[in-house]
């Protein structure tokens, strides 16, 4: 899901994480970042960090060589993010400062819509704070930098990895050595919830953990002491909404891989 800046929209952090009630629900909500390796990807623009956990870092340093052994260069356009980010982006998306599009990537009129139509229109590409799985860390939005025309940058849209589009040749090379390393899709296709992201991996040995122990009641808890647009609602529907659009995810989730060479369970 695209990244924006961050914000100090939202309650104290130490606050929320007393919610959390400890670091493992800290992690899955966003509120900390103590499981997280912040690295520059470009020698030319070091002061440029993402961030991504620890034990997913030999993973994908492998598919970086991997890459590079074809002529590809992959990169993340998008890691860990905190909840106080994805907070702002909610806000900004809700609020119509960020255009809210459809599944065929046509921006809606926010007017003429329900609080409840905003909200799951808003979910189709961009998370709910604290419901995430870029705050996990062992989530990545990655693209590959030469494969883009000069005079095109990166939109993140599914066109883009199709066949015709200027990441196919990293497409094709995802669907070989991706799984090989502990990685796979959770949104490989539309399932009625998040909208199809190609760019998407997910490293496995570690997201099954963050899945199995997300709580739905410490989320509700979390967002009740929030500055979040929609609140009511978004409490309301909350069952329907972690339903539809957190655990409805690709069912071939390598629950049994194992970490890639130089990686360990956490």
């Amino acid at each position: 899901m695209n990244s924006e800046t961050s914000s100090n929209n939202v309650s104290d952090v130490s606050d929320l994480n007393n919610i959390a009630n400890g670091n493992l629900q800290a992690q899955i909500l966003g509120l900390t970042d103590s499981h997280i390796h912040y690295f520059a990807q470009n020698a030319q623009f070091p002061e440029t960090k993402v961030g991504i956990h620890q034990q997913v870092l030999p993973a994908f340093q492998a598919l970086v060589a991997k890459g590079k052994d074809v002529g590809i260069t992959i990169e993340i356009a998008s890691g860990f993010r905190s909840f106080e980010r994805q907070l702002l982006i909610w806000n900004n998306k809700y609020t119509g400062k960020t255009a809210v599009k459809n599944i065929d990537g046509e921006t809606l009129a926010l007017a003429e819509l329900s609080s409840l139509e905003i909200i799951q229109s808003i979910l189709l590409f961009s998370a709910l704070p604290g419901a995430s799985r870029h705050h996990w860390g062992c989530d990545i939005d990655i693209y590959a930098p030469n494969l883009l025309p000069k005079e095109q940058s990166l939109q993140l849209e599914p066109w883009e990895y199709e066949p015709t589009g200027p990441m196919a040749i990293l497409t094709e090379f995802l669907a070989k050595e991706a799984q090989p390393l502990g990685f796979y899709f959770p949104y490989d296709n539309y399932r009625g919830g998040v909208a199809a992201e190609p760019w998407h991996l997910s490293y496995a040995p570690l997201a099954n953990k963050y899945q199995q122990a997300f709580d739905m009641s410490t989320l509700k808890q979390c967002l009740n002491e929030t500055d979040i647009k929609g609140k009511n609602i978004i409490i309301n529907e909350l069952t329907n909404i972690v339903k539809q659009f957190v655990l409805n995810i690709n069912p071939n989730n390598l629950s049994t891989a194992t970490p890639a060479t130089g990686a360990t369970r956490g």
